[in-house]
This record gives C-alpha cells, structure tokens and sequence, in this order.
C-alpha cells in the first residue's frame, strides 16, 4: 500500500513538472505576443497622432509645426558637436532625455518610430535610454544627436538584443551595407542606408561620436546574442536623402 501511494506521488509530482516546465516554455510566447501587440499599438497610434499635427499645422499655415521644441532640438545638436558631446560619460549621461515632450504639448513621450525593413521592425522611439523607454521601443542615447536631420549629427539609437519574447534588435546581424532605415517624427520622415558595420566594447565611447560633415544614425545592441553584453553591435547609417538640412 505505501509502495502505491509513493509512486501515485511521484506521479503527480512528474505531471505537476510537465506542466510547469511547458508553462515556463510558454511563457516567453506569450509575452512576446503580448509586447508585439503593444509596439504595434504604440506605433499606429504615433502615426495617426502625425496626421493631426500635419492636418492642424496646414490649417495653421504653419511653416512648421512645434517650431520652438525643433528649433531647441536643432540648438541641441549644434552644442553636443561644438563641446565635443563632453558629458556622455557616465550610465546617466545616456538615460535622461534633455527634453520631455508633453512640456511642448505633444500627448506623450514618444519621440517618433524606427522603421527597418530587412528586420520587418518597427518601434516607437524614445528620447533616453532609460529601462522603461528601452522596453517600450528603441531608445536615442541622451548626449548624442536627435534624428530630425542635420551634418554633423549623430543619435545613436539603442535597443535589446531581445527581451521577453520580442526581438527588438535582435536580427540585427542580417542588415547589410546599403540596407535601408527610416525614422519617422512630426516634422517628417527621414531615410538612412546602413554605411558601416562595428563590433566594440562597451566602454568604447570614441566610437559613437558625431563624424564631421556627416547626418547619421548609429544603431547599437549587445553583441553576441545572449552574450549578458560582452560587446556592442554597432550599425552606422547615413542620411541618402537630398533635402537634407
């Protein structure tokens, strides 16, 4: 009798381990899931919400819209390239954003969107690579350029290498020389093709800097995948459209 009730046990006790052991497996599927529905969300929402700028601003005979955030954006940029970006160095440097947007009158803090086809990606952007806004999309590293355009200009956009089922910039190894990226902002949308490709550590900071006489973007990621950020995975992209400020 007792040898019947151990092995009725230990067979219930198997069966309580199968199922956890596959809900533990399912579990990044639908979290993934989950985070996916919200990007794509997020990113419809900030495109219908540039329609309405665009609409009132044409109705406003605005030559632009929110035309003192982007002046102060542009006077931000030129400043990070004249002191030589002299504050990116330290965690914080990078997490807090120099502009919080609903202070303009924008209704959120997204910035605008990433658009990369090779990778069928696209997220919202943040300003600031601070945890929540690297959860919630890509994420510009403060004290490097904002992408509204411009030489001498740099923002280095950052995202996980995968995180709770989603992938992010996790096929990031596929893009190639001459690929192209978007990002998309209330002022319009701005192509780049992929220049150059890196691998550095993570204490590298000479390697993200704004190049002279260059608009760019830097897509940036831990490198390898699943590596705990043992290096960085860096994607320089140049801007290849005429009209370039």
């Amino acid at each position: 009798m007792k040898h019947i009730k151990l092995r009725l046990f230990l067979l219930i006790l198997l069966i309580c381990l199968a199922f956890a052991s596959a809900a533990f497996a399912v579990k990044p599927l639908i979290d993934g899931a989950e985070k996916s529905i919200e990007v794509k969300q997020a990113v419809e929402e900030y495109h219908v919400t540039v329609e309405e700028i665009r609409r009132d601003s044409e109705e406003k005979q605005e030559v632009i819209p929110y035309a003192e955030l982007y002046e102060a954006m542009q006077a931000y940029n030129r400043e990070l390239y004249l002191f030589k970006q002299n504050k990116l160095d330290s965690k914080s440097a990078y997490e807090l954003s120099q502009f919080k947007l609903t202070d303009y009158g924008l209704p959120d803090e997204k910035f605008g969107v990433i658009t990369i086809p090779k990778m069928d990606l696209e997220m919202p952007l943040f300003l600031g690579a601070s945890e929540e806004n690297m959860a919630a999309g890509a994420a510009v590293l403060s004290q490097t350029s904002i992408p509204i355009g411009g030489i001498n200009s740099n923002a280095v956009i950052a995202g996980h290498r995968g995180y709770s089922g989603y992938p992010y910039f996790k096929e990031i190894e596929i893009l190639e020389i001459g690929d192209e990226i978007t990002v998309t902002n209330i002022w319009g949308t701005l192509t780049y093709k992929v220049a150059e490709i890196k691998i550095i550590t993570p204490n590298d900071v000479n390697a993200i800097l704004i190049q002279e006489d260059r608009d760019m973007i830097t897509l940036l990621t831990c490198h390898p995948y699943a590596s705990d950020g043992k290096y960085r995975y860096l994607v320089f992209c140049e801007r290849v459209e005429a009209d370039a400020k």
